[in-house]
Parts: structure tokens; C-alpha cells; sequence
């Protein structure tokens, strides 16, 4: 890891080379020790111990031997981490373009829902009254053909046979309203042959 220290013209007076002897000496343990507290972001870690070091220098209190200064430096830098939660905790929160676009595509999923069931709704609004009532207790109710039969009064050969023009009925409204292609649609009706 390569650290870098303040200007050179800093470094030539006997506080600059104090601060980078110290620097030299606190700043592996303290980089780890501060890694560890804001969760592995490495830039913020730099930033931490940085502004640490410099609140050391600006104390000129870098007299301290080792075993003295090391406990003041890792409370300061948690003294500094906190503080930076606590800011950002304070302000709101920024905008992260990943979170607006999973937002903006849930809500397009959603509107795309919404817009297909108005058309479907349309498509089967556009059905006979006996085409919808087989459709409507086969699939909305979920009846079997012959619960369906019964409920409507009719024999089970003709909502059979009403299921099946119906559906197909239905893929050619959504065809028309842009909703189901021919080629997509060709397996629905084949597989709506069978209900």
C-alpha cells in the first residue's frame, strides 16, 4: 500500500519530518483498525486517518512516545468515524442511480400491467355475452367445464366448444390491439384447444 504525505516543502522542516516519521510508524495499524470501522471502503479509511494525523500534527503533539500516542490516535479516528455516521445519518440521503432504476423498472413493470390488463379487459369486453360467461367461469371462477356447465344451465359439449372459440376469439382482439403477436400466440391457441 503506498501512502502518500503532504507536499515536500512541508517535509523539510523538523515538524514535517516529525509527521512523517510518525506517519511512517501509526499509520499500518491505525489504516487497519479504521478499515475495519466504516465496513472494508477503503477511501474513506485513507480520509479517516488523514485528517487524523493532521489534528495529531496540529495538536504538536507528536512529542508522545509510542505507547501514548497510538491510544489518542485510534480515539480520535473513532471519534471521526462516528462522526461522519452521525453526518450522514443527519443529512438525507443521496440519490443512488441503481435504486432509481430498480425503482423506475418496478414501476414500469408495473404500468406495463396495468396497461395490459386494460387492454385484455377491452379485448374481452369485445367477446359475445356467451363467449365471456364461459370465460369468465372457467378462468376468473376457476370452475371445471362441467362446474361451469351446471352453473350456467348449459351442456358441457357447448362450454367446451364456447372455451375454445372464445380464446381464440380473444388472441385475435389482442392481436389486434398490439398486445400478442400471431407467431407468440399460435402455441396459447393450441394449448387453449385443449381446455
Amino acid at each position: 500500500m503506498q501512502w502518500s504525505l503532504m507536499g515536500s516543502s512541508e517535509s523539510r522542516d523538523a515538524g514535517g519530518r516529525t509527521l512523517r516519521v510518525l506517519y511512517e510508524q501509526q499509520a499500518g495499524p491505525l489504516y487497519t483498525y479504521v478499515l475495519r470501522l466504516v465496513g472494508g471502503d477503503r477511501h474513506r479509511a485513507e480520509d479517516v486517518i488523514q485528517e487524523t494525523l493532521l489534528r495529531c500534527w496540529s495538536k504538536q503533539d507528536l512529542s508522545l512516545d509510542a505507547a501514548t500516542l497510538r491510544p489518542w490516535l485510534f480515539r480520535v479516528a473513532r471519534n471521526l468515524v462516528i462522526d461522519g455516521h452521525r453526518r450522514r445519518l443527519a443529512r438525507p440521503c443521496e440519490i443512488d442511480g441503481s435504486n432509481w432504476l430498480r425503482e423506475m423498472s418496478a414501476d414500469a413493470d408495473e404500468i406495463e400491467n396495468v396497461l395490459q390488463s386494460v387492454v385484455v379487459g377491452e379485448a374481452f369486453k369485445a367477446l359475445s355475452q356467451p363467449h365471456r360467461d364461459v370465460l369468465y367461469e372457467t378462468y376468473f371462477v376457476g370452475r371445471t367445464t362441467q362446474e361451469a356447465a351446471e352453473a350456467l344451465g348449459i351442456p358441457h359439449g357447448t362450454v367446451k366448444s364456447r372455451a375454445y372459440y372464445a380464446l381464440r376469439c380473444l388472441r385475435l382482439a389482442l392481436e389486434e390491439r398490439g398486445v400478442v403477436t400471431a407467431a407468440v400466440s399460435q402455441p396459447a391457441a393450441s394449448s387453449a384447444a385443449s381446455v
